[in-house]
């Protein structure tokens, strides 16, 4: 074994570690990839030392990972969340007009406000989900 697989391997395996019989992985999944997949993910397991479904298990289980769909869902909350907020400050545009034409504030605009109030922690949430908080 040379010295530089030597020094990549000195804080892992190549393979998971087994485990007692009694917590047997009894669990199995298969993935069907394409020629070109297959090649990527056999590329990334040699350069990392590890096997295939090391990888394919250990970045599954990597709560900093997010996947295409999660960011898809993610994304689309937050454009919700936008469109929501652009809503309630049209709104509040309006309220404000009529409050400088007419010389007072309408009694809707504690109501616009109490929305806005509730939107603002969805926002934040969203946007701390984007950051991987």
């Amino acid at each position: 074994m040379s010295d530089s697989s030597r020094e990549g391997r000195l804080f892992g395996r190549r393979r998971r570690a087994n485990v007692p019989t009694e917590q047997r992985r009894s669990k199995r999944y298969e993935v069907s990839v394409s020629p070109m997949e297959d090649a990527h993910l056999r590329a990334r397991a040699e350069v990392l030392e590890v096997t295939v479904p090391r990888l394919l298990f250990e970045s599954a289980m990597n709560a900093q990972v997010r996947t295409d769909t999660e960011w898809k869902l993610v994304g689309a909350e937050l454009f919700r969340v936008s469109r929501l907020m652009k809503s309630v400050s049209d709104n509040m545009n309006q309220l404000a007009k009529f409050a400088n034409s007419e010389g007072r504030f309408p009694a809707e605009a504690e109501d616009v406000y109490a929305e806005y109030r509730r939107l603002l922690p969805k926002l934040e949430a969203t946007i701390d989900r984007l950051a991987g908080q």
